[in-house]
């Protein structure tokens, strides 16, 4: 018997003091079987570093054709592909063709760094894609608020991130280790 995907629910309230963007936002996400709670975290942590009404989740891990999360705009063109992990050049160079903009959160402290070396040489042929560094202690943190319902705050300014919620708080400053131009 296949196993099902667990339901969080998420109140997301953003408050994002260097884009000007405030937003309080109703989330339903499933955690595919083989996700973990850190990864589901770093997912909704990246709509909010990204708030914008238009931002979705996507089918994730259960769709490879599709990012974790994307942007549309009306003529179902997309505007910006987000991509939590480490993925290959092939994925990358697929999602800068496709989108306006691509945004790819690496996370796992000693394989983001080897992938790092081996891929941002070919990374930087690309104009419209960016790498964020999340750190394992930040996403340990953020596993420990993980509740499957939740009221979550998350206040960002100066290129950090503060995220609270009843099961704790999180201070989560990505590392930029390439921005788009």
């Amino acid at each position: 018997m296949a196993l099902k995907a667990t339901i969080y629910k998420a109140q997301l309230n953003v408050a994002d003091l260097d884009r000007h963007v405030y937003l309080d936002q109703s989330h339903t996400l499933a955690c595919h079987p083989s996700e973990t709670i850190q990864r589901l975290m770093l997912r909704l942590l990246a709509w909010g570093l990204n708030a914008d009404e238009s931002l979705q989740f996507t089918k994730g891990l259960s769709d490879t054709d599709e990012p974790d999360l994307w942007r549309r705009n009306l003529m179902d063109e997309v505007e910006l592909w987000i991509e939590l992990g480490l993925p290959d050049e092939k994925r990358i160079r697929r999602a800068s063709h496709k989108s306006q903009q691509v945004i790819i959160y690496a996370y796992g402290d000693q394989a983001a760094s080897v992938w790092w070396q081996q891929i941002k040489n070919k990374v930087a042929q690309f104009d419209n894609v960016s790498v964020v560094y999340i750190a394992d202690a930040a996403l340990a943190e953020l596993e420990a608020m993980a509740e499957r319902t939740m009221q979550l705050q998350l206040t960002i300014e100066g290129e950090q991130a503060w995220l609270n919620a009843a099961a704790g708080s999180a201070h989560i400053i990505p590392e930029w280790w390439r921005r788009s131009e």
